[in-house]
């Protein structure tokens, strides 16, 4: 089955009936992360078959882990302990994953080999040296090309327990200094300017690592031993995004998305909606390896445009472009501040929705970091006639949110470059298909 590289997109029917898109994306990084490195095995449930993790998985089987795939959504990683990882000759390939490259350099930077991570031309042009620098505190030594991938990672270096400050509120940064701090003497101390997603912290707690933490801190004691546990990804809460913002957006909507994740550090654009009247209702509550999860039902409302608060950006860091979109579908204007980081992510993301959302007929101002988002109808015509091409640069979440926009945009909207959706929400179109979305390859 070959993947798609472009769609056309348009209106299609009202979004009905019960929807589970798969595993989150963060938590299966960071499975078999720690299960390689744990003693015994670690049995993944509901793992991201997304290019991302499967590359993560790839790396750790190139340094010798061996990770079996008995079923879809299925590993069992058999662990080689803290230090039982062995030199690879070649190169590390991430592929996309910048949270697989991060926390990689972290982990990496206690091992007593060197190593070379690379990644393809988007990830090689994402910023490293947020990570480089804290990792040097704890004497890590890391090459870069000039702050980019590709890193190479010196092995047999004495890292040192520490109190790092990040100065970026990041949970990849947080976790690659956590990662390293697993092989360093004495203490690690994280703090941050707000707090993020606390997937390493929990984790390591789950497979037995005596880590502190609460919002903004976390504090690890280097040394201790892994042991390999059962791990149950829940439902990527941005992968259901699109669906949340889908089905309030086209009228007549009423869906379900089935359990999932619900971490508190996560689900900032959840507040964020019902802010705007969005009817979004939890149910069926649970707690799934640590991780808090629910049903949540959707139904169509309309939205009104606010000031983003700044205490949400980032716990929805990565939901900012179906955010834009739901923006430009309220009424009256939605203010975003404090999100300079969306620049430097799979794309220039403010650019590029605000480009996109230009093209669909909304008024928009960019800021550094952020914009105002002016809604409005948004506008197309029939491709034949010269309708709208929305370029997504590669990056996954703005096709994705394209193909929602499409939904409730006049006529048709051919979305290109959409391949690398596969990195995070394998088969999103024919789930789309079947919600109710129009949506067809190019």
């Amino acid at each position: 089955m070959t993947t798609a590289t472009d769609w056309i997109a348009q209106r299609g029917a009202a979004l009905h009936g019960e929807v589970l898109v798969p595993g989150d994306k963060s938590v299966s990084h960071r499975a078999i992360m720690l299960g390689a490195i744990a003693e015994g095995v670690t049995r993944i449930e509901g793992f991201l078959e997304g290019e991302d993790t499967r590359a993560t998985a790839a790396i750790f089987r190139q340094l010798g882990v061996r990770i079996e795939a008995p079923g879809d959504g299925v590993r069992n990683v058999h662990g080689v302990g803290l230090h039982g990882l062995r030199a690879s000759q070649e190169p590390l390939d991430c592929g996309n994953a910048g949270t697989a490259m991060r926390l990689l350099t972290g982990l990496l930077a206690g091992q007593a080999f060197n190593s070379t991570l690379i990644g393809d031309a988007s990830l090689s042009q994402r910023p490293m040296q947020r990570v480089i620098d804290p990792l040097a505190a704890l004497g890590a030594h890391i090459d870069s090309n000039d702050g980019r991938a590709p890193l190479r990672i010196r092995g047999g270096q004495r890292l040192r327990g520490s109190h790092i400050d990040l100065t970026v509120a990041s949970a990849q940064l947080k976790s690659a200094v956590l990662l390293a701090g697993l092989y360093a003497a004495g203490e690690t101390r994280v703090t941050e300017p707000h707090p993020t997603r606390d997937y390493t912290e929990r984790m390591l707690t789950a497979f037995g690592a005596p880590c502190e933490f609460s919002p903004g801190i976390a504090t690890l004691r280097g040394g201790v031993m892994l042991r390999g546990t059962d791990v149950h990804v829940p439902a990527d809460f941005s992968s259901a995004a699109f669906f949340l913002v889908a089905a309030t957006l086209v009228p007549g909507s009423d869906l379900l998305l089935r359990q999932v994740g619900m971490n508190p550090r996560r689900t900032g654009l959840l507040h964020v909606l019902r802010m705007m009247g969005a009817y979004i209702v939890e149910e069926a509550a649970s707690v799934q390896g640590g991780e808090p999860v629910c049903d949540l039902h959707v139904r169509h409302a309309p939205l009104r445009g606010i000031e983003v608060p700044v205490q949400h950006v980032p716990d929805m860091i990565d939901e900012f472009p179906i955010l834009f979109v739901a923006a430009a579908c309220a009424q009256g204007a939605t203010v975003v501040r404090g999100a300079a980081e969306l620049r430097v992510k799979e794309s220039d993301r403010i650019a590029v929705m605000a480009t996109g959302l230009r093209a669909l007929g909304i008024h928009i101002e960019e800021t550094p970091d952020g914009a105002t988002i002016h809604g409005g109808k948004l506008q197309s015509g029939t491709l034949h006639e010269g309708g709208n091409v929305i370029q997504s640069h590669g990056d996954h979440r703005i096709a994705m949110a394209f193909a929602v926009a499409a939904q409730v945009a006049e006529g048709e909207v051919l979305i290109g470059d959409v391949a690398n959706v596969a990195t995070s929400f394998p088969g999103f179109d024919a789930l789309a298909r079947r919600a109710g979305f129009g949506l067809r390859d190019a």
